[in-house]
């Protein structure tokens, strides 16, 4: 990455409190949680929702706010996992909210809102990202996979509307954060 990306990118994370706010929730597992949060009707492990909204929801690898971005399984994560994006601060930086991410006072299963996520792959498509960790206090120094966002929008929805439509952006910011405020 080239230095001025850099210096872009630490303004943007500057900008956008990386620091994650933990809502002291226990709310288990991801899945139910992004379930819940992004209204897609999607069930299973979280690596599977990817291929299940094929030809049931819009697909993508660009950041809507209630996009549901789905991590692809990988080492210890072999059930993979779903973060709902709560802001889009630029191209290749968003803030998520999901649970069962950082083990927070030796816990799992907690609710984190507003969490970076950054776009570390090669090409700028979501394809691999880094997650803010709330034990290190800072990005995480994995990599992960993903397979892109999946969007609120039913396909047939998506097809119906010639002009992009607000549904294809999920639930509005105001729905997200009344969704956080009644479990936080």
């Amino acid at each position: 990455m080239r230095w001025s990306s850099l210096l872009f990118l630490s303004g943007l994370l500057s900008a956008a409190a990386v620091q994650a706010e933990v809502t002291g929730e226990t709310v288990g597992e991801c899945v139910p949680f992004a379930r819940a949060m992004s209204g897609i009707q999607l069930y299973g492990d979280a690596w599977t929702w990817w291929t299940q909204a094929d030809g049931r929801y819009a697909r993508g690898n660009r950041p809507k706010v209630g996009a549901v971005l789905v991590f692809r399984p990988i080492g210890a994560m072999r059930l993979g996992h779903v973060a709902v994006v709560s802001q889009v601060v630029g191209p290749r930086v968003v803030m998520v909210t999901h649970s069962n991410w950082s083990r927070i006072g030796g816990t799992r299963g907690q609710v984190e809102r507003d969490v970076t996520v950054t776009d570390i792959s090669d090409q700028g498509d979501w394809s691999r990202v880094r997650v803010w960790y709330h034990q290190d206090d800072a990005l995480g120094g994995s990599g992960y996979p993903t397979f892109g966002f999946i969007y609120g929008a039913s396909v047939s929805d998506a097809v119906r509307t010639a002009a992009p439509s607000p549904k294809l952006s999920g639930p509005s910011p105001d729905i997200i954060g009344a969704v956080i405020d009644s479990i936080g």
